[in-house]
């Protein structure tokens, strides 16, 4: 009984639908899928809706849910983040200034896309070599 209440609390079986919708659009999203967090001054604010890859630029749209009664201006920004070192990722949105609220259907244009730390140390371990 415990894993069944677990695995309802973890899926979004069990989420409301009394917030609306954005989009964000991400160059990497290594380590987002259906599900995973949105939090804004690290706490919760919703998840991620849905992922849907543009086969022209191949960016990828990601459709996120937000809670009802959190506002959201229109420049903010929307960052692929992780929990420490070897932490799964999520979403943070960073509030920006403007008087104008994102609303449902809205799109945040600043984005920052994930940090490949396998690419990182390659290049770290690269430059060490090469001198």
């Amino acid at each position: 009984a415990s894993f069944f209440i677990f695995a309802y609390k973890a899926s979004n079986a069990g989420k409301t639908r009394d917030g609306y919708n954005v989009t964000a659009n991400f160059q990497d999203i290594d380590g987002i899928a259906k599900g995973t967090d949105v939090k804004l001054a690290g706490v919760k604010i919703g998840y991620v809706n849905g992922l849907d890859l543009d086969t022209e630029t191949y960016y990828v749209g990601v459709s996120l849910y937000i809670d009802k009664g959190v506002d959201i201006p229109e420049d903010s920004r929307a960052i692929v983040a992780s929990n420490g070192l070897f932490g799964g990722k999520y979403i943070r949105i960073t509030p920006g200034g403007a008087e104008e609220n994102l609303a449902d259907q809205g799109k945040i244009k600043l984005t920052q896309s994930s940090l490949n730390f396998e690419d990182l140390i390659s290049k770290l371990m690269y430059s060490i070599t090469s001198k």
